[in-house]
């Protein structure tokens, strides 16, 4: 099965009725009242969207939009984590963003504007980000960084994440960032490397 569908299967059973019943209310404006009447589930909800083009596997922008809505944290790091698995299959140098990004949530805290607007973020996106997380200040970090990325896309890399936090003088983040990653790479180095670690018969466990 399509693994984004798994996803969208996954987050429908971790729905409540009251969570639909809010899905059902966003939606009003986007789907037909008699569509709407007609869903039971959130994957009936997410299948219309599917079928309206609002939703697909590369663009779910409305999607976390709408988890964001329910304050549901613990269904926005399914998604999370599902993007990150697909960039990650997609460019090796994914997997030096994540942990960039993991020790940027870490410890930017309240310096997240600042840092915001050091990759360009317009003021209001800016907004944006802290209405939906207005009481989380990791969340706002990982939302102003997420939004940078889509911005960027490919011209979203570790060196201009660095280059942005010692921009607003956030230099110890910024070299927490960079002995990280260069850490992570040392390690692939080696699995890739090494004779003792290698063998053909076992998937890595930790592979993204």
């Amino acid at each position: 099965m399509d693994p984004f569908l798994v996803l969208l299967h996954s987050l429908s059973g971790s729905l409540s009725n009251s969570d639909l019943m809010e899905l059902k209310f966003l939606c009003r404006e986007r789907v037909g009242k008699r569509k709407l009447e007609r869903v039971q589930s959130g994957l009936d909800l997410f299948s219309v969207l599917l079928e309206q083009n609002d939703l697909e596997r590369a663009r779910t922008g409305l999607l976390r939009e709408l988890l964001a809505s329910l304050r549901r944290h613990d269904l926005l790091q399914r998604l999370d984590d599902f993007e990150a698995g697909t960039a990650a299959a997609a460019s090796p140098g994914e997997a030096d963003l994540r942990v960039a990004f993991d020790i940027v949530c870490d410890n930017v805290g309240r310096d997240w504007k600042r840092l915001a607007r050091q990759l360009k973020l317009s003021e209001a996106k800016i907004d944006g980000v802290e209405e939906r997380y207005p009481r989380s200040l990791s969340d706002q970090v990982r939302e102003t960084l997420r939004v940078w990325k889509i911005a960027e896309r490919e011209q979203a890399t570790v060196a201009g994440l660095v280059k942005a936090l010692r921009g607003c003088r956030l230099n110890l983040v910024a070299d927490l960032v960079e002995e990280a990653v260069q850490a992570q790479g040392s390690v692939s180095e080696s699995e890739v490397v090494s004779p003792v670690l290698w063998d053909p018969t076992v998937s890595s466990s930790e592979a993204l």
